[in-house]
């Protein structure tokens, strides 16, 4: 595998931690590596990496640019948040509580849940010191709704937690991933990442600035997101920003979803470059800009940049 402090760093003006997180000491700017891929260079593209997955051993990714805006005002409270049994938000909840000495407490999608042996996602949030409360998939969909929450806060007895959206994307953690747009602008004609909830997207389109153009690749299927943008855009910067657009025809089944296919294009991308390939977003994200170059949809002589959010688990 390439020796990551190799990669030169992309510029950006100084990264100033959030009060109380400066000790954990994250790489920032994260670094932009070039791939020489056949599958670019014959359609003339290319293709840079943004590797966040080496801001952070444990808070990696677009996870440390949204928790940290977040957990530098919960101010020693417990921290509440939601995720499913595979949640990459739960760890990274989970690792920054034990890193910084604060309670946290996951909110798991399925009741059924409770009585069965841990996965290795969640036996590593238990392990880190995160208390799980499972509720059913009617109240999950509905946590958003004020006396759902309070239920939900009131029967995890955690009241008077701070409470952190599903895959950590708030207005604090949209303008958390602004700077990553702000790291590439300049450096690439279109910049691309996966997509779950939306806030890295949302964020990366108003750092970008003009001439930059960020694409999104859902990786669940509904075709929902572009609303949960704009609105996390609205409630960010007040309204739109950014040119930004999403794909939505490579969820290959939805979350944490997979196929031979997939498991095989990951594997082969893993032999030629020596990157390890995160299979629920990053996997996605990669075959997304495979098949889009070979459709002609960057222009010769373009730049396009994969930010990869993380790495494979366990």
């Amino acid at each position: 595998m390439p020796d990551p402090a190799a990669f030169a760093p992309a510029a950006s003006a100084p990264f100033v931690a959030p009060a109380g997180l400066a000790g954990l000491r994250p790489r920032l700017p994260s670094p932009l590596q070039d791939v020489v891929d056949e599958r670019f260079e014959r359609r003339g593209v290319r293709l840079v990496l943004k590797r966040d997955d080496l801001i952070h051993p444990e808070l990696i990714g677009n996870k440390w640019r949204k928790l940290a805006p977040n957990l530098s005002v919960a101010t020693g409270r417990t921290v509440l948040t939601f995720g499913g049994a595979y949640s990459n938000h739960l760890r990274a909840t989970a690792a920054a509580g034990r890193l910084l000495g604060l309670p946290t407490v996951g909110v798991v999608r399925g009741q059924e849940l409770a009585g069965r042996p841990l996965n290795a996602s969640l036996a590593r949030c238990v392990a880190d010191g995160m208390r799980l409360h499972f509720v059913d998939r009617t109240t999950y969909r509905g946590k958003t709704a004020p006396a759902t929450l309070a239920a939900v806060l009131r029967e995890a007895g955690a009241e008077d937690a701070y409470v952190v959206p599903e895959g950590g994307s708030n207005a604090l953690a949209v303008r958390g991933c602004r700077a990553l747009g702000e790291e590439l602008a300049g450096r690439a004609d279109v910049v691309a990442t996966a997509c779950g909830t939306g806030g890295t997207l949302a964020g990366l389109a108003a750092g970008l600035g003009p001439g930059g153009r960020a694409l999104g690749v859902p990786v669940l299927r509904g075709g929902f997101l572009a609303a949960g943008v704009r609105e996390l855009q609205t409630e960010a910067f007040g309204g739109p920003r950014g040119d930004w657009s999403l794909d939505d025809r490579f969820h290959f089944g939805g979350y944490a979803r997979s196929t031979p296919e997939l498991d095989a294009f990951a594997a082969d991308f893993e032999h030629r470059h020596g990157i390890p390939v995160e299979r629920v977003y990053v996997a996605k994200l990669l075959y997304a800009l495979v098949v889009l170059a070979e459709e002609s949809a960057f222009p010769r002589g373009s730049t396009v940049a994969a930010v990869v959010t993380g790495r494979p688990f366990p």
